[in-house]
Parts: C-alpha cells; structure tokens; sequence
C-alpha cells in the first residue's frame, strides 16, 4: 500500500518575495472510526465482542487523557508512547517567565518499532 499524495503550492514565510515552490502533503484515503476499529479487532477474537472491545478504548482514551494531565509519559509498548509538549516565547530571565509564554500544546505521538519499520519501507504515490 502507498502512502497518497497532494501538491500544494506555498511561499516561503522568511522571504515572501522568493518564488513560490511546490510541496507533497499527505493525502487521506479515508477515516477508522472508534467502533468500526472495535468491530475489527473483534472479528480477530473469538472471545470478545464488538462491545466489549468499544468499551476499553473509550475507557483507554479516559486513562491517557487522565494520565497525560498529569504530566506523565504513557507507553504503549511496541505501538508507541504519548507524551503533552508545547512550546513557549523566550524571557530574559526565570524570574520573568510566566505561563503565558507556553504556546501551542499538543499530544506528541512517538511510534514503537512496528511502526517506525512501516514507515521505514513505505511508498509514495500521487492522488488522483
């Protein structure tokens, strides 16, 4: 399977008179929702149900948001780890830094192994 692609026309910000350039950007093939992933993994068991399975994620998804708010890293083994990041404007001092500064908050996303070696080996290909 390859991985889809747009070409998207952009200037460069640090010199809006340079010519502009055209860059890849991923492209989407579509969306997994929360219950038809659950649908699946449980088409793989024989023991579990479509329900069931729904019912951990949605209680998986509480537990990382409770975990990440309090500022712990939570890993999934071979799938990948969650970590809160942000960014910040600069102070002179310590003394005159103050929360404000703390810009653009997001879940980083760091994968694990499997992965990193489907990213290692995947192909590209433009969208029609």
């Amino acid at each position: 399977m390859a991985a889809n692609y747009v070409l998207v026309e952009r200037g460069n910000p640090g010199n809006p008179k340079a010519p502009k350039k055209f860059y890849a950007q991923a492209k989407s093939s579509g969306e997994l929702t929360l219950r038809k992933l659950s649908k699946e993994i449980a088409e793989g068991s024989t023991t579990v149900s479509d329900t069931d399975v729904l019912a951990v994620l949605n209680d998986l998804t509480k537990v990382l948001k409770r975990h990440l708010d309090n500022g712990e890293i939570v890993r999934f083994g071979d799938f990948g780890t969650f970590q809160v990041a942000f960014t910040s404007d600069g102070a002179e001092t310590t003394d005159k830094f103050h929360p404000s500064l703390i810009k653009k908050p997001k879940v980083a996303f760091r994968p694990g192994i499997d992965l990193k070696e489907m990213l290692a080996t995947l192909k590209y290909e433009k969208a029609k």
